[in-house]
């Protein structure tokens, strides 16, 4: 099997050792620390040899013809696979991309209002995010003991973008983005192990819905993974926490084993109609347990 460009750098003995790998696969997961150019090459090539590819990487989420999937959110966006394959040559290949993991604090709970019928038209979003979220070895201790960091190289920038694709349409074979809603993002690094926090404010166009209709809908909130009773799927993807103090990442991030995203503090916002904080396990949900999902759902659909 040849070795895909980006990995000739490795030892003979641990290139020949996934090439093995690969003859006997039909699913790769993607999640590796390289040069953004080098991780966009490998997925392509692996593609290429007929693999489908779920990738945790940032390099093909701008890519107009790979999904950037929620499952609960945007399932339908695997139809632009068979355009993906007809343009790019592959028989039996696909990339799946997975979005910014603390975009997935949020954007399920804003999405079942948007489904229920209620259009958000601003939204001022400022994350709390945990230090698994920044890899092995991440910050200093000595930067986060007694101390929170106000920046996260490309996170806000991530934040702004991605929900207008996850929110998109597939016209002709590619995603094109949703134009609104307008988003502000700040993004903070905070001494939490696990869990990535959002504090949220949403403007709505037109009717805002009650207070009491929201935590209705986020209830009896579900997507697709639901209806296809997936493994790894939670049976209840938005959980509300009634608490004023919750929800907190040590008691709330393992709620439908690390898969929920748990909702709390809704109130009227005097700016903009409400507000609330979601968290989700930004390493479960938001990483390994979301890719694994996605590969579910691919594999419900037929697409492996």
């Amino acid at each position: 099997t040849p070795i895909p460009e980006a990995l000739q750098n490795l030892t003979v003995e641990d290139a020949n050792a996934i090439a093995n790998v690969e003859n006997k696969c039909r699913l790769i997961f993607s999640a590796v620390s390289m040069e953004k150019s080098a991780v966009a090459q490998l997925e392509l090539d692996y593609a290429k040899k007929g693999l489908a590819v779920v990738s945790n990487n940032s390099a093909h989420r701008g890519t107009s013809d790979v999904p950037m999937i929620i499952p609960e959110i945007n399932a339908h966006h695997l139809e632009a696979i068979s355009q993906q394959r007809k343009m790019r040559g592959w028989e039996k290949g696909l990339l799946v991309v997975k979005s910014n993991c603390s975009v997935q604090s949020y954007m399920t709970p804003i999405y079942a209002l948007i489904a229920a019928g209620y259009s958000v038209s601003r939204m001022i979003i400022t994350t709390l995010q945990g230090l698994s979220g920044a890899g092995y070895p991440g910050p200093s201790a000595l930067d986060l003991v007694d101390n929170t960091i106000p920046y996260i190289k490309a996170e806000e920038e991530k934040s702004e973008i991605e929900p207008l694709k996850l929110l998109g349409n597939v016209v002709d074979g590619t995603i094109v983005n949703a134009e609104g809603p307008k988003i502000a993002a700040h993004c903070n690094r905070v001494p939490v192990i696990d869990g990535h926090s959002a504090c949220v404010s949403l403007a709505f166009d037109g009717v805002r819905p009650r207070l009491e209709e929201v935590k209705q809908i986020w209830q009896q909130f579900t997507g697709l993974p639901q209806k296809l009773d997936l493994p790894l799927a939670p049976r209840l993807p938005i959980q509300y926490c009634s608490e004023n103090d919750r929800p907190q990442p040590r008691k709330d991030r393992d709620r439908g084993k690390g898969m929920a995203v748990t909702v709390g503090r809704l109130r009227p916002c005097p700016v903009f109609d409400i507000r609330f904080v979601g968290l989700h396990h930004n390493t479960v949900r938001g990483a390994a347990g979301g890719a694994i999902l996605t590969a579910e759902l691919l594999k419900a659909e037929g697409y492996l």
